[in-house]
């Protein structure tokens, strides 16, 4: 059965990842609550995958649906991605709405090189579900004017998690992003690392 990603956010991170997991095989729904975003990102996306890719889906990408509402991207989605600002009261406002939104089995990942997924994650009813992308998005997506790269800068990714991180989390991000191309590297997060 197909792993369904929601990504929250348009910009260039969110359109970035909808292109690498809709190529990789896996059902996406980008979401951006402002309607111009989201059409830019489709503009976006026919500029890479090109004319051709649209003759049968009449103006759709091939395995990516475009959202408007958080409630409507989250609904089936196995993992969500969001891309907010890296930045504590974005990085709650976000999880705290997806923790609510999304069905009990739907793991939350969320980028952020500042924050600490330990906090994060213990603000949640689904610790054991939330893991942190510890990447830039230049990091992940290089540069092009459309804002998605065709390869990204480094081929390793790391992801922090916490000691209550469920096997099953670790399994499907590791899964996700060997699809990508990438190689993951899990850590400990810092903040839970005994201190010497």
């Amino acid at each position: 059965m197909p792993v369904t990603v929601a990504i929250l956010g348009a910009g260039p991170l969110g359109r970035w990842l909808a292109l690498s997991a809709a190529r990789a095989g896996f059902n996406v729904l980008l979401e951006d609550v402002m309607p111009a975003n989201l059409h830019h990102a489709q503009e976006a996306l026919r500029a890479v995958l090109g004319p051709e890719a649209f003759r049968e889906t009449a103006g759709a990408v091939p395995n990516v649906a475009f959202v408007s509402t958080i409630e409507e991207a989250v609904r089936n989605a196995d993992l969500v991605i969001d891309c907010v600002p890296d930045e504590l009261e974005s990085k709650l406002e976000i999880l705290w709405l997806l923790d609510r939104m999304a069905p009990p089995r739907t793991v939350l990942a969320t980028p952020t090189t500042r924050l600490s997924i330990a906090d994060l994650a213990h603000c949640t009813y689904r610790p054991t579900k939330c893991i942190a992308i510890a990447a830039e998005a230049s990091a992940l997506t290089g540069k092009s004017d459309a804002g998605i790269a065709s390869s990204p800068a480094s081929r390793e990714i790391q992801l922090r998690t916490i000691p209550q991180t469920a096997p099953e989390t670790v399994a499907l991000l590791d899964h996700f992003w060997r699809q990508l191309g990438f190689t993951p590297i899990f850590a400990l997060d810092p903040a839970e690392q005994p201190s010497s």
